[in-house]
């Protein structure tokens, strides 16, 4: 099963993933190197995602997307609060929404955080986050965040990453454990994907 990754970051959402060829693409070459540590067999791009969803879109039966979520967030409003100037929710995540809503063949799943205002496209809201596919999948329940105070020990215990060993600064290996899907959430989405197009291409099959 071909599956393109965008915004791979460090590949919570794949650490799951089995009897998969995919491609991940990822901006921050530091990341991306981790990402290819973790997975070397995947093909790793280091490149801007939204430019390679567009050219590339049809080459994959499956799709995960994770655009950047913090001018969306619940969070960012409350800045925006403070501000003397407010800040524009960055629409790359509805352009791609509308991209693969309407030419994609395959199955795909956008992943971001809930917003702070009412979403443009309805999503399935699961696990505290908001998730655009083209099929059905369960809810899953809302994940632990861990003591206050203790949530980033909480947070390498529960991705399961250790990054000792690539010297980070400490705020920079946060963020990068706290924008990681977690690994139940990623393998539960793609085994629906894989699923249903496993029976449409039986269904398919059987009217020839």
């Amino acid at each position: 099963m071909k599956v393109l990754n965008l915004y791979a970051g460090i590949g919570g959402n794949r650490k799951l993933w089995e009897d998969v060829e995919v491609t991940a693409v990822e901006h921050d070459e530091r990341i991306a190197k981790i990402y290819q540590d973790h997975y070397p067999n995947d093909t790793v791009i280091v490149g801007d995602a939204h430019e390679y969803l567009k050219k590339h879109f049809s080459e994959f039966e499956f799709i995960w997307a994770s655009p950047p979520c913090p001018t969306h967030s619940r969070f960012n409003f409350l800045n925006n609060a403070n501000k003397e100037e407010v800040e524009y929710p960055d629409m790359t995540l509805y352009q791609e929404i509308i991209l693969l809503q309407t030419w994609f063949k395959g199955k795909y799943c956008v992943e971001n955080v809930i917003s702070y205002y009412e979403p443009l496209i309805r999503p399935i809201e699961s696990n505290n986050h908001y998730f655009w596919a083209n099929f059905n999948f369960r809810k899953l329940p809302n994940t632990k965040r861990g003591i206050r105070g203790e949530e980033h020990e909480f947070r390498k215990e529960r991705t399961g990453y250790d990054l000792s060993q690539y010297n980070l600064k400490r705020d920079f290996e946060k963020k990068i454990l706290n924008n990681c899907t977690e690994a139940e959430i990623g393998l539960h989405i793609l085994d629906c994907a894989r699923g249903i197009i496993r029976a449409e291409n039986t269904s398919q099959s059987s009217l020839f």
